[in-house]
């Protein structure tokens, strides 16, 4: 683990190895998650890197037999 410092604009840097690690990229979305006294950042897929994630899901229930007008 490395630690990062937040600047006086609260901006923090993302330490070299992790950048790495996960292939992040300037521009690339990321979420902050607070959990109790913790906090999570998850990186956010792209719309391509999210195809497939519930590929075989069961849609039965989503939706009405008839779709409402618009």
């Amino acid at each position: 683990m490395k630690p990062a410092t937040i600047s006086k604009d609260y901006r923090v840097t993302i330490p070299l190895e992790i950048r790495e690690q996960f292939g992040l990229k300037p521009g690339q979305k990321i979420m902050f998650i607070p959990y109790q006294k913790s906090l999570s950042i998850v990186v956010v897929p792209s719309i391509q890197g999210a195809r497939g994630t519930f590929t075989g899901i069961d849609l039965n229930g989503f939706r009405e037999e008839i779709d409402e007008e618009r």
